[in-house]
């Protein structure tokens, strides 16, 4: 068709290994390690991207050439050009395991097979598309890792929509558009990422001192998406997407956050959100209510604190359901489960006791 855009052909290179480098701005690793040391990056990888499944199938069937590397230019090394790999650092990992031995005991990769010399000749050279400049990849990565098929953890994604917004000038709508984004997610992430850098920049809360050993960044962006949690921090939704959004006067409020997300190792505080469902949806209810959010902050549970945020009401309406729930169960297993115990008896002459007294003063409110 005259004026249509022509297609982009994607060009492959053969290129030596001894060429290729890791990406010390790679995604997956923020808040892993940051360096330049390519050995460094080869243990970040190894220990924490489960490359032993991509070395063990490279060692078994070879490199795809089908899938190549996507590279940039990087400064030479010893006279010969070289290039960063921004696409297909734990194939690139893994290669270069397979290939040295010395490598493998460095990284303590010493469970990998030893390949004979043909077959780490084979791996000597590998195909990769190159690219003038990381900028121009932005929307492959968006797509591919961001919102499609090939997933990074939530905070990689966060601090690529943040390199993307921050240093190639695109905004969240732009970036949200180009990937298909139709759930919020890239504004979501990107909230969360900007209130993580200033609670770890502007307060005391420091990711290496949470209670637990893996950090649940989704926690974090899920809380701050609901408008009770951003009206505790004094913002709202648009505004929680610029850079340092919280007032000086609310960061203790910022910090007192984290603490409830991810707890202290330090303060010897553990995390009052265990798992999303149902602790996000409590400490919603919770900072949505002064009474629950004074229980709290005072070292009441959340479960208990979202009671009080209930309020009596809902309260008695909950706990007699549940009452009349645990008697049905008990009424279905009496012929079978009780054995005579006289224990248990006097239990349930004391329950019928407290109902009893329950009834009355229920009829007595009703009859007022």
């Amino acid at each position: 068709m005259s004026g249509s855009k022509p297609e982009k052909v994607l060009q492959i290179e053969a290129v030596e290994v001894d060429q290729l480098l890791l990406d010390p701005e790679n995604p997956r690793l923020e808040g892993v390690v940051k360096t330049t040391d390519q050995v460094e990056l080869i243990k970040a990888m190894w220990k924490e991207m489960a490359v032993n499944e991509v070395a063990l199938s490279i060692a078994a069937n070879g490199f795809f050439e089908e899938e190549p590397l996507f590279a940039i230019p990087a400064p030479p090394i010893k006279g010969k050009k070289a290039y960063c790999v921004v696409e297909g650092n734990r194939r690139l990992t893994a290669v270069k395991l397979l290939r040295d031995e010395n490598l493998r005991k460095a990284v303590r990769a010493t469970d990998l097979p030893a390949l004979d010399a043909k077959a780490v000749d084979r791996l000597k050279m590998l195909p990769v598309s190159i690219y003038p400049k990381r900028e121009d990849l932005w929307e492959y990565f968006g797509f591919r890792h961001v919102n499609g098929p090939k997933e990074w953890d939530s905070l990689s994604k966060a601090a690529y929509v943040a390199k993307v917004r921050r240093e190639y000038g695109k905004s969240l709508e732009e970036i949200t558009r180009k990937i298909g984004d139709q759930h919020s997610t890239v504004k979501r992430i990107y909230r969360g990422y900007v209130l993580l850098e200033q609670a770890e920049k502007s307060t005391k809360f420091n990711r290496e001192d949470i209670h637990r050993n893996r950090f649940y960044f989704s926690h974090l962006y899920t809380a701050t998406d609901y408008p009770e949690v951003l009206a505790f921090l004094g913002t709202n939704a648009e505004a929680s997407l610029h850079d340092n959004p919280i007032a000086k006067k609310q960061l203790t409020d910022l910090e007192q956050l984290m603490v409830w997300l991810f707890g202290s190792k330090e303060r010897k505080l553990e995390p009052v959100v265990r798992t999303q469902a149902p602790d996000l949806s409590y400490l919603r209810s919770v900072i949505g209510n002064k009474p629950a959010l004074a229980a709290l902050r005072s070292g009441i549970s959340l479960q208990r604190s979202h009671a009080i945020s209930l309020g009596d009401s809902r309260r008695f309406e909950d706990s007699l359901a549940q009452a009349k729930d645990a008697l049905q169960e008990a009424k279905a297993t009496v012929t079978t489960g009780y054995k005579g115990d006289k224990q248990l008896l006097e239990q349930m002459e004391s329950i019928g006791t407290l109902t009893t007294s329950l009834l009355e003063e229920m009829r007595k409110i009703k009859s007022k």
